[in-house]
C-alpha cells in the first residue's frame, strides 16, 4: 500500500511541478506558488530516494549473502526506507531554499550535513 502511495505522489509531485514550472514565474506565482514549488520537489525527492534506497539496500544484501554465505544480512524494509529519505530529501530543499534567500557558504553546508546525519542516526535507533 505504501509502495502505491509514494508512486502516485510522484507522479503527481511531476505533475503540478511541470504545470507550475511552465505556467508561472517565480515573481507571477508569488510567495505561495514558490511554497508550493518547495513542496512538490521535497514529495518528488522522498519518493524517488525511498525506492533508490530500497533498492541499493536489497542489492547490497545480495551481495553481501554472496561473498560470504554465513553472513545474515537484511534488506532495509520500504518502511525504513521511507523513514531514511524522509530526512535525505530534506536536504536539497534545505540548500535551495537557503540559496534562494542569500548565499550558501561551506558553515552552512556542513551544518546541514550533520543535521542529516543526527536525523539518520536518531533512525537508526529508533527502528533496529
Amino acid at each position: 500500500m505504501l509502495e502505491r502511495i509514494i508512486s502516485v505522489s510522484i507522479v503527481l509531485a511531476i505533475v503540478v511541478l511541470t504545470v507550475m514550472l511552465q505556467v508561472s514565474t517565480p515573481t507571477t506565482a508569488g510567495p505561495l506558488g514558490i511554497l508550493i514549488v518547495f513542496i512538490f520537489m521535497y514529495v518528488l525527492a522522498l519518493g524517488v530516494l525511498t525506492f533508490f534506497i530500497f533498492g541499493a539496500s536489497r542489492v547490497c544484501a545480495r551481495l553481501i549473502k554472496i561473498a560470504s554465505p554465513k553472513a545474515q544480512q537484511r534488506p532495509l524494509t520500504l518502511v525504513r526506507s521511507y523513514y531514511f529519505s524522509s530526512v535525505i530529501a530534506l536536504a536539497p530543499v534545505i540548500f535551495i531554499g537557503m540559496q534562494s534567500v542569500g548565499e550558501v557558504s561551506f558553515y552552512d553546508v556542513v551544518l546541514v550535513v550533520l543535521f542529516v546525519g543526527v536525523a539518520c542516526f536518531y533512525i537508526a535507533k529508533r527502528t533496529a
